[in-house]
């Protein structure tokens, strides 16, 4: 380690272009060294050390209100978590016994939020935490939850001085994960933004089609009586429903499709389809995921076709086999390790 003080017989600081221009600093850069102001000694001038440790980018920059409570030995710290939905709605969680308010956002105490230690690593691995709380119909509920709406939810994590809310520091910003819920009570991860540097990324070089169905690649018209019916509940269990269509459709169509609640208690929930089945005369639809309220016999929902990603499905359910987004054509692993014969139709250039 190398410390450079500063001028001479002073109590200066050398400017830090002083500092990076210096002839001294110049050798050091070209051996790789790194500069690093520090405090120098009581009795010394202010100097910069250089070393080949750079200084931390993620380094926690705390006000000096705060930095000066903390050294008091005697704190008034709380938790405070801030969660921004994806339809704009923002709300505040605190583990005080009382509601802070700061940044335009009331952060409730009443909510039982508990939050379990933080785990941090050096590298791109995915940090999480898990948080825990009740359940209420002023803050989070079932239905919600159920719904999807806290899905990937932005979340900021405060320290904050009860005291004096003006005093904080945001220690974690992450997305909500899992959620499990169990009685009136739930538990959801957080996990870190590295989270987001683990998903796919660009296209895929696959068989099927990477489009989502009627996405402005996709560009097939669901909006339109082929693609889209109104379904009329005649009975309902979690996972199966007994509905009459607004129009006739063949069996599988809605297969693989969306399902999404028009009225009653659970308008707006959504649910793909599992299955698509005339049984007889009856109209049965299979759900994958139930929807938060058992639904009831006059109950609509609006339903959309699926597509099961094939090219032959595109060409002839829908007519877009020229905005088809896979590789129908690429060589399978059975034409890769087979032995090109003499004669052999499959391995004439012409074949796909």
């Amino acid at each position: 380690k190398l410390v450079i003080p500063a001028k001479a017989g002073t109590h200066a600081s050398l400017s830090w272009n002083e500092v990076v221009s210096s002839p001294v600093a110049k050798l050091a850069a070209r051996a790789g060294l790194v500069p690093h102001p520090t405090g120098g000694t009581p009795s010394g001038p202010p100097a910069f050390f250089y070393s080949t440790t750079p200084p931390h980018p993620a380094m926690k920059h705390l006000s000096p209100a705060l930095q000066a409570h903390l050294d008091s030995g005697t704190t008034t710290l709380a938790w405070c978590w801030h969660v921004r939905r994806a339809d704009g709605v923002t709300q505040g969680f605190t583990d005080h016994d009382h509601d802070l308010t700061f940044d335009d956002t009331t952060f409730e105490a009443a909510t039982g939020f508990t939050a379990s230690d933080m785990k941090e690593s050096v590298g791109l691995a995915v940090d999480n935490l898990e948080v825990s709380g009740a359940l209420s119909a002023a803050s989070l509920n079932e239905t919600e939850l159920a719904a999807g709406l806290y899905d990937n939810a932005a979340v900021e994590i405060w320290r904050v001085n009860w005291r004096d809310v003006s005093q904080r520091v945001r220690m974690r910003s992450g997305t909500l994960g899992e959620v499990k819920r169990a009685g009136a009570t739930f538990a959801a991860e957080i996990r870190g933004l590295a989270h987001v540097l683990q998903q796919p990324k660009g296209r895929l070089y696959q068989y099927t089609c990477d489009a989502v169905l009627g996405d402005a690649r996709c560009s097939v018209p669901l909006a339109t009586a082929a693609f889209r019916a109104t379904a009329t509940v005649i009975t309902a269990s979690a996972h199966t429903l007994t509905v009459t269509l607004s129009g006739s459709y063949a069996a599988d169509w809605f297969t693989r499709g969306l399902a999404v609640v028009a009225s009653g208690p659970n308008t707006n929930a959504r649910s793909e389809i599992r299955r698509h089945a005339l049984i007889g005369s009856a109209i049965t639809i299979d759900l994958w995921q139930p929807f938060p309220t058992a639904l009831s016999a006059g109950d609509t929902l609006t339903i959309t076709a699926g597509c099961d990603k094939h090219s032959a499905t595109c060409a002839s359910k829908f007519s877009n086999i020229a905005n088809f987004r896979g590789f129908p054509h690429m060589p399978g692993n059975d034409f890769v390790a087979t032995v090109a014969q003499p004669g052999d139709a499959s391995n004439n250039g012409l074949a796909r």
